[in-house]
């Protein structure tokens, strides 16, 4: 049986460490792995680990039949005041919902994937191989459903169809009839110098040339389209754009230069076509740009996918997850 994945007890043990920072969870008070456990839906093996790696960090430590104890995180010792919980108490604090722990981490490597073939997807192994409860896991494929990464074929079975050109064609198509609509109704809404703070990120991306990184690309994107176009106040739109959006989460994986073969990147001087306007209140002119952006962003994602699907490209084998046939290209 596959290990818990190695980044779920980091994520635990940053959002403990935040909330001991912060004071949401108090010193003085205990935690267990079994409290952690119910309260992230994860094995105790991450809790263990999650707890272990706070105690290294002076911000807590261990209490034999206790547990473990939260000590100040200016001095890293125990408080002289009685704490404001009870000891032995495990104040539970939803920062965030147990499966979106690990839900970016699983998109990714799923829809990476989804450029080289189709996969049938194992509910049960994905829990075991992230070390989760299978009611995460079956939150995480609810989700990912949701944004049509997944589906369910007659058998129950989640499958993750293969990104053909077809299918790129069609999410392109929605999201160049949707997204200026998001766009004329997020200008409203912008903070003043937010625009100009976008125009100067996407020169530095354009000044970077060949040392540009694929992080540094997938942020660029990101900005554009889900941060700015996130101050859109029409709920309904953006629910409607995040289906299309779906097939950005591959481009961090596409953007790779060593996978991609591809030299330079086009996109960031569209980037700069829709922002220019946008920040001398042209409306209209940024709108026709991010639509003309996106046509022309829908020839590449099927050149990019059809690349890395026709190199066969080798990635690390997932437990959880099954090739059920290779994406035609043509």
């Amino acid at each position: 049986m596959a290990g818990p994945s190695p980044r779920l007890h980091q994520r635990v043990c940053e959002i403990l460490a935040s909330e001991i920072a912060s004071g949401a969870l108090s010193a003085g008070a205990y935690l267990t792995e079994t409290s952690l456990a119910d309260r992230f839906g994860i094995s105790r093996a991450p809790a263990r680990h999650a707890l272990g790696e706070l105690e290294l960090r002076g911000l807590m430590q261990r209490v034999p039949g206790r547990g473990y104890q939260i000590l100040s995180s200016e001095s890293g010792t125990a408080p002289a005041a009685p704490s404001s919980h009870p000891a032995g108490s495990d104040e539970k604090i939803h920062f965030l919902s147990s499966w979106e722990l690990i839900y970016r981490q699983i998109e990714i490597e799923i829809v990476s994937r989804t450029s080289l073939a189709s996969w049938r997807i194992n509910e049960a192994a994905l829990a075991a191989a992230h070390g989760v409860s299978r009611t995460v896991a079956r939150d995480v494929m609810a989700r990912l459903q949701q944004r049509g990464v997944v589906l369910k074929d007659d058998a129950g079975r989640w499958l993750a169809p293969g990104l053909t050109p077809v299918h790129i064609g069609q999410l392109y198509e929605l999201r160049w009839v949707l997204e200026p609509l998001a766009l004329a109704q997020a200008f409203p809404h912008l903070p003043d110098g937010y625009v100009t703070g976008c125009i100067e990120f996407v020169e530095q991306a354009i000044a970077a040339a060949e040392t540009v990184t694929g992080d540094m690309l997938d942020r660029v994107e990101h900005q554009l389209h889900s941060e700015l176009l996130g101050y859109c106040d029409n709920r309904a739109l953006m629910q409607a754009i995040s289906l299309p959006q779906a097939i950005l989460v591959a481009h961090h994986f596409l953007y790779q230069p060593k996978t991609t073969g591809y030299d330079g990147e086009p996109f960031l001087l569209e980037h700069l076509d829709v922002l220019s306007p946008l920040a001398s209140g042209d409306i209209g002119a940024a709108c026709d740009a991010l639509e003309r952006h996106l046509r022309i962003s829908r020839d590449r994602a099927i050149a990019r996918i059809g690349a890395a699907a026709s190199r066969n490209i080798a990635l690390p084998d997932l437990p959880y997850l099954e090739r059920q046939g290779h994406v035609k290209t043509d």
